[in-house]
């Protein structure tokens, strides 16, 4: 590596690093676009991306698909990572990429549990975990928005969720079953006095979204704000440098189902988000309608809600077989 690459290459990253923050992404999707520029710039020696253009793009996205045997999602997000490069930072438009050998997608159906499945799995569980799939069974919620809940976006006496900044940047509201409010809130009695006990320690303060912090600079404290499934330990915030309690890791309940889901007899891939389809196909399986699941579920589109209509246990699509006529 040159002398000159050692010199612009963090300067480089660092750049990216601001834009994505002044932009709201989140630390995971900044970590990804970081990695993905990193491995584009190493694929072609190192060379900086400003001497670069559409068909060096092209080149290390083909590679992925063809020497990598990337996954579709996983090549669009390379791509998005670059694309992020040339017009945020570097403020260069490529031309149409048009000759990308792009990876394959996939057509396949979610995997759903039956109720009895359901059930199953959610008896092997115990405490928050099983708190944290009851939710998710019963609100359709993505895992993510589970974890990142905060105590003032549930209302009891609705019985409501408020979906604050999930995906595409959209709140939402869903909806809080009713066997899961009572334990829910015996859990949070024992995360006030954590609060409390954080506060009395000197911290106490979570993390606010976009510059929350500076024009309110007492809400960090505030009971409301604070997670609901707050993290065991405190830990140091990597962009601030403040210590403070964060939410949990999905690496957890992710883990947890997954036992859960051997130990039952399961013998689907059973994750966190098998039980979000679900509940998209049980409440189909009701006879309620597709728009009310699609805005419970946060999807942009209808036509993403419509692939529960074919997983729905009606063989073959309301069709009866002409075995079972004879």
């Amino acid at each position: 590596m040159s002398r000159e690459s050692h010199a612009q290459a963090p300067r480089l990253l660092d750049r990216v690093r601001d834009k994505l923050r002044i932009k709201h992404y989140s630390i995971r999707t900044e970590e990804a676009y970081i990695d993905w520029i990193r491995r584009f710039i190493r694929f072609h020696g190192v060379r900086h991306p400003a001497g670069m253009g559409a068909q060096e793009v092209e080149a290390f996205l083909t590679h992925l698909a063809v020497a990598g045997r990337v996954a579709a999602s996983t090549q669009n997000q390379a791509k998005c990572a670059i694309l992020f490069l040339y017009r945020q930072d570097l403020e260069i438009e490529l031309p149409w990429l048009e000759n990308i050998v792009q990876a394959k997608v996939p057509r396949r159906l979610p995997v759903v549990l039956t109720r009895t499945e359901v059930a199953a799995l959610l008896s092997r569980l115990r405490g928050v975990h099983w708190l944290m799939a009851g939710l998710l069974y019963g609100s359709g919620m993505r895992v993510m928005e589970c974890i990142r809940l905060r105590v003032k976006d549930v209302e009891f006496s609705k019985r409501e969720i408020i979906i604050r900044d999930g995906k595409g940047f959209k709140d939402r509201i869903t909806m809080l079953p009713g066997s899961v409010a009572e334990p829910l809130q015996a859990h949070l009695i024992g995360v006030r006095a954590l609060h409390e006990e954080d506060l009395r320690a000197g911290y106490g303060a979570v993390y606010l979204p976009y510059a929350l912090e500076r024009k309110y600079p007492n809400a960090a404290r505030e009971w409301g704000w604070q997670y609901i499934f707050p993290s065991t330990k405190l830990s140091v915030d990597p962009r601030s440098g403040v210590t403070r309690r964060h939410h949990l890791d999905e690496k957890g309940i992710q883990r947890a189902i997954r036992q859960a889901a051997r130990a039952s007899g399961v013998v689907k891939p059973a994750s966190p988000h098998t039980l979000r389809h679900s509940f998209a196909t049980q409440l189909l399986e009701s006879g309620y309608d597709i728009r009310t699941i699609q805005e419970l579920l946060g999807h942009k589109d209808v036509s993403t809600t419509q692939i529960y209509t074919h997983v729905l246990n009606r063989g073959g699509r309301g069709v009866m077989s002409p075995l079972d006529v004879c």
